[in-house]
């Protein structure tokens, strides 16, 4: 029955919104080639529907905002019930009562649930400025320039976050642009006990990396780097944005191995679909930052907008559930079982916790998607060679759905091979 629901008919609707997109949109942005891309109408849970009315399976939670399913009932519930009353604020001059319930419910789901006491957020539109946010709360709070960062990383493309991400292709045009104080070190190795700690003033780093491939640490590697902050005055920043809220099975990737850090940085599933984002850390850390005199030293035209705010306190709440946490287990357990015994060649490895997966291919992964649409699968590709075909699907994605993309994907490998 499912492979009849989500084959894919390109239409006509979708070749005119092409067109119109390469006539009027910068051309470094949205990749249009054949049948590429999928233009979006609507979503709902697992499910996509594009302009010519073709449903897609997404394995992607739309870049991992989606962990709740496109369209969650009580998220949209509260967008609209906010949307009637009120649009936007004036976040750090005149906010709305909504962005303090949003700060202290960030403080409760972290820092407070971790036995460390409360903490404060900075809030932000996307996920980059989450992370620039953080490194300039280390900067303050450490008196130190520097900042240690880690090979296939990823956290955004905003100058700040520049200096954390290491692929060469977003560095390369900017490089000459950005300041000369990131130490890259090797993702889960133990070489920071060999850095000299002097001008050191953060350690930015996923719990598990997401874009760089789906990369597990050992489980020593977090609880050293939490080790050397502590020894060197250094601010331990975890980037949560693609790990946080379930995705790997806990409600933070640092709660695998017990790490509490510094900085959190927050995104994607937080609100389940609006550009919110944060900076939550401790409350020693945060007030690095002065007290405002009137003029915030680091704000935005959105910060705190009350949309946004309804939204991710809808969420939290949904998020902090049993039920959720049991959803996620059972859909996880029910993933990695497929994926490691899907028979299909060219795989090098199946790696990942929760609901964030990477089969790593003997190929370019990036070359399967457009195959993959035909059939009715949204999919991305990972790694820096772009070999890891990525699954990050919504947590309440069926077994059967599980079992329909697993036999499709191994279908295709063994028909190129």
């Amino acid at each position: 029955m499912l492979p009849d629901l989500y084959t894919r008919i390109p239409g006509p609707r979708s070749l005119f919104l092409a067109e119109k997109l390469q006539q009027y949109e910068s051309r470094n942005v949205t990749y249009v080639d054949g049948d590429w891309p999928v233009f979006w109408e609507r979503a709902e849970g697992t499910n996509v529907w594009d302009a010519d009315g073709n449903r897609f399976l997404d394995l992607t939670s739309a870049f991992g905002v989606a962990g709740l399913g496109h369209g969650n009932s009580e998220v949209v519930a509260a967008m609209q019930k906010q949307s009637q009353q009120l649009l936007h604020g004036m976040g750090d001059v005149h906010p709305t009562a909504l962005k303090g319930d949003l700060c202290e419910q960030l403080s409760a789901v972290t820092f407070e649930r971790w036995g460390v006491g409360r903490a404060k957020a900075v809030l932000s539109s996307s996920g980059f400025e989450a992370v620039e946010s953080a490194l300039k709360t280390a900067r303050l709070a450490s008196g130190k320039r520097k900042v240690i960062a880690f090979s296939n990383a990823y956290h955004g493309l905003g100058y700040g976050s520049l200096l954390g991400t290491d692929l060469e292709k977003f560095h390369g045009p900017f490089g000459d642009q950005l300041a000369n104080v990131t130490v890259r070190l090797p993702f889960g190795g133990d070489e920071i006990e060999q850095i000299s700690p002097d001008e050191i003033g953060a350690v930015l780093v996923e719990p598990i990396q997401g874009r760089g491939g789906k990369v597990v640490p050992p489980p020593e590697f977090l609880p050293r780097l939490r080790k050397w902050c502590d020894e060197h005055g250094a601010v331990l920043i975890f980037d949560e944005i693609y790990t946080g809220f379930f995705r790997t099975g806990k409600m933070f990737g640092c709660e695998w191995d017990g790490v509490v850090p510094d900085l959190i940085c927050l995104g994607k599933a937080l609100s389940g679909g609006f550009p919110i984002s944060a900076c939550v850390g401790k409350e020693s850390v945060m007030d690095a930052w002065p007290e405002s005199t009137g003029e915030a030293l680091h704000t935005s035209t959105f910060l705190g907008n009350p949309v946004g705010c309804a939204m991710a306190l809808a969420s939290l709440e949904i998020l902090e559930r049993a039920e959720t946490g049991d959803m996620v287990n059972n859909a996880g357990c029910y993933l990695e079982r497929a994926l490691k015994n899907m028979e299909a060649p060219g795989i090098i490895d199946v790696r990942g916790r929760g609901m964030m997966w990477g089969v790593e291919l003997d190929r370019n992964a990036g070359a399967l998607l457009g195959e993959l649409l035909k059939v009715g699968l949204i999919m991305l590709a990972d790694g820096k060679e772009g070999s890891v075909l990525a699954f990050t699907p919504p947590y309440l994605i069926s077994k059967e759905e599980t079992d329909f993309a697993i036999d499709t994907i191994a279908g295709i490998l063994a028909h190129r091979h």
